[in-house]
């Protein structure tokens, strides 16, 4: 779309009316919610970490969030939309480091920068409820729910392998570890394992409700709840004891009992007490399981491991099999020991390769299996899937199945459910976080923090590797809130995914001072009925927030909330022009304040809404930009030719009436189609239908003088359509079309489409493509009149008997009496029908599809430049009307 001069000319100034209109939205309090307010709808988007600088990811999210909360607001919503900022973590303390400041200032300086681009791009929050997590006034409350957390049996201290980042220098959960290399998600360095005292969440004591309750989160993305499912990991499957030398009996956990006759070793984890124990006497154990403890995961394989010299009785036949330390099995993974079946299981077999060890089948193909048993050699590989025993004894025979519940109660053991899912260790050994509310005492061991000496505010910071708290030496000395002796503070502070888990929930009531937030007002404005952000939280920030409701839940602190976000909204990415991420290395980055200050934040703000649904992808275009912007200034010069008088408003044409009651049913039909639109998340496909009918109200303008009633309601309907995504140029419109109220507070427009608009719309473009048709088969260069004949009555009655005939179609329609008076072109007309019976669509009667061809003539006639005649079958040509058929009229051109 081309802008022209007179276009431009009157144009808006987007750097004159965008910071206008923000102005005129803060003192007139649109986005303030009341806390009186009931159950309003809460629409969310993550929380930004802040880095001091938007970028096109961030915009797209907020622009998502605020279209939708406008949206809602015009629909008569109360609405919460609020923003705060994630504030706390590892980035500003480098940041810090880089720069010879404190994280505090550096992050203050931060979010100032990212308040005001947020209010640029002209974002609707109720900036009364803005929060920081790293702010006395927040993180007191992450203090105060860990000591709630740990007296409900939720946190414990204890020694663990974990995960460390050596560039970061701080343990990592699992969930931040990424991809199969094992990285850190902050950095991408490598991570290591290293035996530490930390703090943990037990989470898994929520696994079960965790799991099952995805199935009730309809509105979430099936392949999060997916992903939260997998890391999870519910297992269900059997314990039995094994008899290991003279160290007693060790559990081992199974999901396939029926292959225990198949097995021929027995495997510890380097971490198992057994393996420690028999490590004080063997020097190459210990050796080993210390190179295993040092080593990087990419430095050892799955055939790694070591004898030990010690046996295990199989409870099953009686034998001993040789006892390995093996790094291929996980000390918090099961129990931390297995027998291993290299027949049955893929890592057993290269175990066993590896180590001259003997591979016995025990399970082969069913009858009914893809596989044929004289095809299975466990020799060379390992056959996992589920069968019929074999070499087992009086069990063979069994199938799988069977032979597991069977052998549970054989072999003494118990059924058992094993989760992936392991406890949130949330110690982090960095200064700009939250510190954890704990005293050590030599005499008392650990001791909470008075809640009345909560905040534990962080001291200044200190320029240190390591954990900087650990060198704050006059901060970290204190007494012992029980003994009153000498005592030492915590130094971790906590992962900053816990201020993240219930931020959503402090939102209701940030300035409250006795509690983190109001019991009753989160019970009601819980949950968040829309979320939009990353897929990258699926299973940290989410996971973690679904952990947290249900224990605030059950610690009375809300009620009844077990879930936090009821619709979740995954944004997809914004690619650079080359459609790959954007990303500083490649310089395929865009500015958004670049942007803004170049078209504005609308133009931003509606390319990106146009460009894909909020959860695909979509690479940048400056030809998409363009169009968007010329699409605003078209829009606002149509409404200000019309505010000046250019458009008429007396003339009466002889088709007036019809081309304004076409017109009048597409402005309907828009508002109905955008409005649905709108509710399912796909904005692209609402604001198409805008652009369909602002090209409309311009065909409308060119083609006669519009009546005045209905060429303003359209352009008012257009300009409403368009406030949640572009809402400054909608509020400059809504001006000029002499509102003295905002647009943001002006009810959405009725959204209900005519009766039969559809069949309607169809008629219209059948038609019009079967003139296109003809006009270029035949080479009509210049038709004078086109005439359009609408089926008579009887071809529709005889449409209706064959899209119910089951089959019989002739048969049905001959047996009607009066269908039978038209003899052979009843007959006839039946046979055609029949050849298509399963494609047979609903048509408008007659004398509706004679008046809805009338409204749309202006269409054709301005399209073809030829006059347009439409004609009932009683007028019509006897011949032309018997080539018309019900929902497409019959066409005659003259040149």
């Amino acid at each position: 779309m081309t802008t022209t001069g007179e276009e431009r000319e009157r144009g808006f100034d987007h750097t004159e009316i965008e910071p206008r209109w923000q102005r005129t939205w803060d003192e007139a309090d649109v986005f303030r919610i009341d806390d009186n307010e009931t159950d309003p709808e809460y629409v969310l988007a993550m929380f930004p970490y802040t880095s001091g600088s938007l970028h096109m990811g961030h915009v797209r999210n907020y622009t998502i969030t605020d279209a939708y909360a406008r949206f809602e607001r015009m629909r008569g919503e109360s609405v919460l939309h609020p923003m705060g900022w994630d504030s706390f973590g590892l980035p500003a303390e480098n940041a810090a480091e880089e720069r010879d400041t404190n994280p505090r200032d550096w992050t203050m300086q931060c979010i100032d920068s990212m308040r005001d681009q947020l209010t640029e791009m002209g974002f609707g929050y109720d900036w009364d409820r803005e929060l920081a997590t790293c702010e006395p006034e927040y993180y007191q409350w992450n203090q105060w729910l860990f000591k709630q957390f740990r007296e409900e049996g939720l946190v414990e201290r204890q020694a663990a392998e974990l995960n460390w980042c050596p560039s970061c220098e701080t343990v990592l959960a699992d969930e931040q570890v990424e991809g199969e290399e094992e990285l850190c998600w902050r950095c991408d360095t490598p991570i290591e394992a290293r035996e530490m005292d930390q703090w943990f969440f037990t989470i898994t004591d929520y696994a079960e409700e965790l799991l099952e309750s995805l199935d009730d989160l309809d509105g979430w993305p099936n392949n999060v709840r997916e992903m939260q499912r997998n890391w999870i990991g519910k297992q269900a499957g059997a314990s039995v004891a094994f008899e290991v030398g003279d160290h007693g009996e060790v559990d081992i956990f199974t999901t396939r009992l029926d292959t225990i006759h198949g097995a021929t070793f027995f495997s510890l984890a380097p971490g198992h007490p057994v393996a420690q124990e028999i490590a004080e006497d063997n020097d190459e154990v210990a050796e080993y399981i210390e190179m295993a403890e040092e080593a990087d995961e990419d430095e050892l394989d799955v055939t790694s491991g070591v004898f030990t010299g010690e046996y295990a009785t199989n409870p099953a036949t009686g034998e001993e099999i040789p006892v390995y330390v093996a790094d291929y099995v996980l000390t918090d993974v099961g129990t931390g020991a297995l027998y291993a079946v290299p027949a049955h299981d893929e890592r057993d077999h290269e175990f066993a390769e590896a180590h001259d060890i003997d591979i016995v089948q025990v399970v082969e193909p069913t009858d009914d299996a893809d596989a044929d048993p004289e095809d299975i050699d466990v020799q060379e590989a390992a056959y996992p899937e589920d069968g019929v025993l074999v070499n087992s004894g009086e069990f063979d025979g069994l199938a799988s199945a069977e032979a597991r519940d069977r052998f549970v109660e054989e072999f003494d053991g118990e059924h058992r459910t094993e989760y992936n899912l392991r406890d949130w260790g949330i110690s982090r050994q960095r200064y700009w976080g939250t510190p954890i509310p704990m005293i050590h005492c030599d005499d008392c061991g650990y001791v909470e923090v008075p809640d009345e000496d909560l905040p534990v505010e962080l001291p200044e910071f200190v320029h240190t590797t390591g954990n900087p708290l650990d060198a704050a030496e006059e901060w970290k000395q204190t007494t012992c809130p029980d003994c009153g002796a000498d005592a030492v503070r915590e130094t971790d502070t906590m992962d900053t995914f816990v201020d993240s888990s219930w931020y959503f929930m402090r939102y209701t009531s940030p300035e409250m001072e006795e509690a983190p937030f109001d019991a009753k007002r989160a019970s009601d404005w819980m949950p968040v009925d829309q979320y939009v952000g990353g897929i990258e939280h699926a299973v940290m920030h989410l996971l973690y927030a679904r952990f947290f409701t249900k224990v605030l839940d059950d610690l009375d602190m809300v009620d009844g909330v077990r879930e936090p976000f009821t619709n979740l909204t995954n944004q997809g990415m914004v690619l650079g022009e080359d459609g790959n991420k954007m990303s500083k290395s490649l310089g395929n980055g865009v500015s958004p304040q670049r942007i803004i200050e170049e078209y504005g934040a609308d133009t931003a703000r509606l390319f990106i809404m146009e460009a894909a649904q909020p959860e695909k992808e979509f690479a940048w275009s400056p030809e998409g930009v363009q169009s968007a912007h010329s699409f605003l200034q078209n829009v606002y010069t149509l409404v200000s030719e019309y505010a000046d008088g250019e458009a008429g408003t007396d003339a009466d044409p002889e088709n007036g009436d019809d081309i304004a009651d076409y017109v009048a049913r597409e402005i309907d039909a828009t508002a109905a189609n955008a409005t649905a639109e709108f509710e399912d998340f796909r904005f692209n496909h609402a604001l198409q239908a805008v652009r369909e009918l602002v090209s409309l109200l311009r065909r409308y303008q060119e083609a006669t003088t519009p009546d005045a009633d209905t060429f303003e309601r359209g352009l008012a309907t257009a300009a409403k359509l368009l406030a949640p995504v572009a809402p400054h140029a909608a509020e400059e419109m809504w001006a000029e079309l002499g509102h003295d109220d905002l647009i943001a507070e002006a009810e959405w427009p009725a959204a209900e489409a005519p009766d039969d608009y559809e069949m309607e719309r169809q008629l219209v473009e059948n038609t019009r493509e079967d003139i296109r048709d003809i006009v270029e088969t035949v080479g009509i260069e210049d038709p004078q009149t086109i005439t359009l004949a609408v089926a008579p009555e009887w071809k529709h009655r005889v449409l209706d008997l064959a899209r119910n005939a089951d089959g019989n179609v002739v048969g049905t329609v001959m047996q009607d009496e009066e269908l039978r008076e038209q003899g052979e072109a009843a007959a006839d007309f039946a046979k055609e029908l029949a050849g298509r019976a399963q494609s047979l669509d609903e048509q408008l009667p007659p004398e509706r599809e004679q008046a809805a061809l009338e409204r749309a003539a202006w269409l054709v006639e301005r399209e073809f430049g030829a006059d347009v005649v439409v004609q009932g079958p009683e007028e019509a040509d006897p011949d032309l009307v018997g080539k018309a058929g019900p929902g497409r009229p019959a066409i005659d051109i003259e040149e």
